[in-house]
């Protein structure tokens, strides 16, 4: 994988743990399960909004999202 940006900083406020995430793309090869994915797949975002807890789809769409990093707090299942 080759890192590509910073796309926000997380922190979970009932854990106190930040999360530094980065968008990356791939180098070579192709992408599939491994030992720590069961599954790969490519969906649009609002797909995955759907899917995730609103504190994960705000990591999907701040990594598509032109413009400087985001930074937010959370609760491990929603934004505060």
């Amino acid at each position: 994988m080759r890192v590509e940006r910073l796309t926000g900083v997380y922190k979970n406020v009932l854990r106190d743990v930040v999360v530094l995430a980065y968008r990356c793309s791939p180098v070579a090869g192709t992408q599939g399960p491994r030992a720590e994915t069961s599954a790969v797949e490519w969906i649009s975002p609002d797909e995955a909004a759907r899917r995730m807890p609103p504190v994960f789809a705000a990591r999907v769409a701040d990594a598509l999202t032109a413009g400087p990093p985001a930074s937010r707090a959370h609760d491990g299942h929603d934004l505060v």
